[in-house]
């Protein structure tokens, strides 16, 4: 298993430092960065998205959303794979995100198992492909 370098776009401090205190605990994960709003998350996946293999990024920012962020980095994301994590995880969210370029979207308020799930299978050199995070 390698370092999964891992860059988070998500506003709430708490659910951040709780998000990577949980993956770093479960996954062999490493955070690169963080950002809290669409501006700041785009600036440096367009000049760094080489140096992660995945960013986690909710919907709701500070300043723009997950989806601004989605649609200004799915071109420059390189190998790296761009998932959703969000409390507001609608099917229609959902297929938006996708259609963005999302590679899964995840419902933090019941499917945090299968994001973690998904890390590990990507550390351990796989594609993370399960159905879980996909249009249902």
């Amino acid at each position: 298993m390698v370092n999964l370098k891992t860059y988070i776009v998500e506003d709430s401090p708490v659910i951040r430092e709780n998000l990577i205190a949980t993956l770093e605990e479960m996954v062999p994960l490493e955070v690169v960065g963080t950002a809290e709003d669409e501006s700041s998350a785009v600036f440096w996946l367009n000049h760094h998205a080489q140096q992660c293999d995945l960013v986690i990024i909710d919907i709701f920012l500070k300043g723009g959303s997950g989806l601004g962020v989605l649609r200004s980095t799915v071109h420059a994301r390189g190998r790296c794979k761009l998932v959703v994590f969000s409390n507001y995880a609608t099917p229609d969210m959902r297929r938006k995100c996708l259609e963005l370029g999302a590679d899964k979207v995840f419902d933090k308020s019941n499917e945090i198992d299968a994001l973690i799930n998904y890390c590990e299978r990507l550390a351990a050199g796989g594609s993370g492909d399960t159905h879980h995070g996909d249009l249902i």
